[in-house]
């Protein structure tokens, strides 16, 4: 008897031994790339940076400084109270506020709670997960119904979505702090029926590759990393298995939803990004899907090492911040290519995210440190602290943008953008593909730029974001009956129909192909790109050109258009200044009655505001603009027509901006040139100007 119980507990002796050791093996840190699903955080924030971070407290001062902007934030939410109120509102109003306002405080409060190891934090996070786990198990479909797929705290799946990668990380910094009951309660009643809703139940949502399902993905990903739930992170990582949908249906912006069955978080890295870095939906919304793919694919560095996520595509989703950096203005404006909001730069906290990760992951660029330091702020975990002794170390170094061209497509062979700078003037060429369903119908555009101030402007999108009196914050119909067409845009209109007749079946099937590209010269920046099928039997080729000469004060550009046809067409070609007209060379009148220039396309949207006849040889026309003289010079003959036109008609609700545009139009002829030069030159202070 007594050697059978000896026996009995030599080998409970042994097994606890393997028990052991098993863990161990499995709690290891991260940096010596094995797994470490055993102890928390380990998602963004790991429990080695916590470690790191405590050790080097008051000595780096922009991390200080953001820890305690961010302290005194959250201690006056908790002074606040928690609400989260029964969801009800579009983008803008209170209750859709005041959720994605819950979302960052979850999310800060719990970095909070690991660095300075005041259990406040992970109380309030607590309630407050409390608060939705009770609200969320009877809570139905957000009652406005507008979205292809609705949300439940947020009218869509997307809003859902944002909330769900940014609590997760809330989660994990809480993990310890919560029993194994609570955590039990909160996985069952919230985050995993949270995950359900906005994948299985949404698939036409999830399961696609769109800037919508990155976050989809992320959201699903990241909290079945801290539950350790494989199930979920297979789901965010290859798409719901086995589905198949509709490959004609399409979603609320018209574009199709899952044409060719591809999903997952690395079909969205592997489809939407060139080898370049660029992303097809252009930078504004790169910018906004920046911050899932960067957070979730740190926390698979950190918790599945084994996928080398950030070598995934040759390392492309490093590579794309720094083209994204040069897809921004002089004043770190990203430029409003396809759908973009003006005004959105890398001061903006998911660029704060892109180059506090990208510096840590990446080469220790020393560039990002200087934009680092701009931005006056880092993100409170491992790569923010990089970032944040790199800057302490005095490692900082220039940011240089100079005239880069970007390839589009998955393999770079769609078209692309180049941007040619020289001195203070920036020339932006879109020659891309469609651009998925936030793309324009504007092959071969461009607008300028000089110290970031636009002299011939892209419209950008027609969107008060955030701002419930205008649509709900949402997109205005006048994104698709102007901003989109081809008329808003600095490129020739063909018989006054759009590109690809405006729609997106055919414009996704075309793009434009590089000719020559070359930034050799410092003296002459040049770009050229050819299109087909934009109109059936019609060729386009543009070549645009940045030269410096020493005759001139500053900078000029060349922009030479050629257009071939099998017949004979009217071709429109619009240029949209920003500023006051000067003067001209040619003769106009003004119409005594405002009347739109047309009825479609665009065209029902533009006011015309004088008509002219060009002179013999060419047509004159300066402007100014925030004390700065331009002047455009165009290749013409008696027979071309000019028009003054301004943005606004037929627009009951003031949805568009009223700007400007000088129109040449050229009638009734088959094969045409356009050439012109647009010169900056002079300036003008009302300080030194006193009458």
């Amino acid at each position: 008897m007594k050697l059978k119980n000896s026996i009995s507990k030599s080998i409970l002796l042994l097994l606890l031994m393997v028990i052991s050791v098993s863990c161990n093996k499995t709690i290891q840190n991260t940096n010596n790339g094995i797994k470490n699903e055993g102890i928390h955080p380990n998602l963004i924030l790991t429990s080695q940076g916590v470690k790191n971070i405590r050790a080097q407290l008051g000595t780096i001062p922009i991390f200080d400084n953001t820890l305690k902007a961010v302290q005194e934030e959250i201690d006056a939410e908790i002074a606040l109270g928690i609400e989260t109120p029964i969801p009800k509102d579009y983008s803008g109003g209170y209750t859709h506020v005041r959720h994605k306002r819950n979302m960052i405080v979850l999310q800060k409060a719990g970095v909070l709670y690991q660095i300075l190891n005041d259990e406040k934090y992970a109380k309030y996070a607590k309630d407050m997960l409390m608060q939705y786990e009770e609200m969320y198990k009877t809570l139905p479909l957000h009652p406005k119904t507008r979205s292809y797929a609705r949300g439940k705290l947020f009218w869509q799946c997307l809003n859902d979505s944002n909330w769900l990668v940014y609590v997760s990380q809330a989660y994990d910094c809480i993990y310890n702090y919560l029993s194994e009951e609570e955590r039990n309660k909160l996985e069952t009643n919230l985050f995993k029926p949270f995950a359900d809703h906005i994948s299985i139940d949404n698939p036409q949502f999830y399961q696609r590759v769109h800037n919508h399902s990155t976050w989809g993905n992320a959201a699903v990903g990241m909290i079945g990393l801290v539950m350790n739930d494989q199930e979920l992170i297979d789901r965010a990582l290859y798409g719901i298995k086995d589905l198949k949908l509709d490959a004609k249906e399409k979603d609320d912006d018209g574009g199709f939803l899952n044409k060719d069955g591809k999903a997952g978080f690395l079909a969205n890295i592997e489809e939407p990004f060139s080898p370049d870095g660029y992303y097809n939906e252009g930078p504004y919304y790169q910018r906004y899907a920046m911050y899932p793919f960067l957070v979730f694919a740190e926390g698979l560095h950190n918790v599945k090492p084994e996928l080398k996520i950030f070598e995934y595509k040759k390392g492309v989703l490093l590579k794309s911040i720094n083209a994204l950096l040069n897809l921004s203005d002089a004043d770190g404006d990203f430029f409003p290519l396809n759908d973009g909001q003006k005004g959105m730069s890398y001061y903006n906290d998911a660029l704060v995210t892109a180059v506090d990760i990208s510096y840590h992951f990446g080469k220790q660029d020393a560039g990002l440190l200087t934009i680092a330091e701009k931005q006056n702020k880092v993100l409170l975990d491992d790569s923010g602290l990089a970032v944040a002794v790199g800057i302490k170390n005095g490692k900082a170094e220039p940011f240089y943008k100079k005239s880069i061209n970007l390839s589009d497509g998955p393999e770079g062979k769609q078209g692309g953008v180049a941007i040619l700078r020289n001195q203070d003037m920036e020339l932006v060429f879109k020659y891309a593909s469609q651009g998925s369903s936030h793309g324009h119908y504007d092959k071969l555009s461009y607008s300028v730029y000089e110290k970031g101030d636009e002299v011939l402007q892209d419209y950008g999108l027609a969107r008060f974001v955030n701002i419930e009196q205008k649509g709900g914050g949402n997109y205005l119909k006048e994104n698709k009956t102007w901003a989109k067409q081809t008329i808003a845009h600095n490129t020739v209109t063909q018989n006054e129909t759009s590109h690809y007749n405006g729609k997106y079946e055919i414009g996704s099937q075309n793009h434009p192909d590089l000719h020559y590209f070359s930034s050799a010269n410092k003296n002459v920046q040049v770009s050229s790109a050819k299109v087909s099928n934009t109109y059936p039997g019609t060729d386009m080729q543009r070549t645009v050109a940045i030269i410096k000469d020493e005759d001139f004060e500053k900078p000029y550009v060349l922009d030479i258009m050629k257009v071939v046809s099998n017949k004979a067409n009217q071709y429109d070609f619009p240029y949209y200044f920003l500023g006051q007209v000067l003067n001209t060379n040619f003769e106009y009148t003004h119409p005594k009655t405002l009347k739109p220039l047309g009825t479609k396309n665009g065209y029902q949207h533009l006011y015309l505001e004088g008509t002219g006849k060009s002179n013999k040889y060419n047509t004159k026309f300066s402007w100014l603009n925030k004390g700065k003289f331009y002047s455009l010079t165009t290749i013409s003959d008696a027979k071309d027509e000019i028009f003054f036109t301004r943005i606004g008609a037929n627009d009951p609700e003031f949805n568009l901006r009223r700007e400007a545009a000088i129109m040449l139009r050229r009638k009734n002829i088959k094969n045409t040139i356009f050439v012109s030069a647009i010169e900056a030159h002079g300036s003008y202070s009302p300080f030194q100007n006193l009458p």
